[in-house]
């Protein structure tokens, strides 16, 4: 059996690049305008605190993906984006 996923734009994407980029694109304020969480909204928000929520919490899992896809719908941002370091 195979682990290849063609249709699946998120395959071999993880959960940490996602909101990290994310992050870099929107802020923590832009992203808690388009997803309503309060691991976005809480002074101080971090990558670690919301990725154990995001990680326990399926629902929120899934508008954060569908957030993703939505602004790089071939699952990974266009060329010359700046991966923070």
């Amino acid at each position: 059996m195979s682990n290849e996923q063609p249709n699946n734009p998120l395959h071999g994407v993880k959960l940490a690049d996602m909101l990290d980029t994310l992050h870099t694109e929107f802020g923590w304020e832009g992203l808690a305008e388009r997803i309503d969480l309060n691991c976005f909204k809480r002074e101080p928000a971090t990558i670690k605190s919301c990725l154990r929520f995001l990680r326990k919490t399926p629902w929120a899992r899934a508008k954060v993906e569908k957030l993703y896809l939505k602004h790089f719908p071939d699952g990974e941002p266009e060329e010359g984006f700046n991966w923070p370091e």
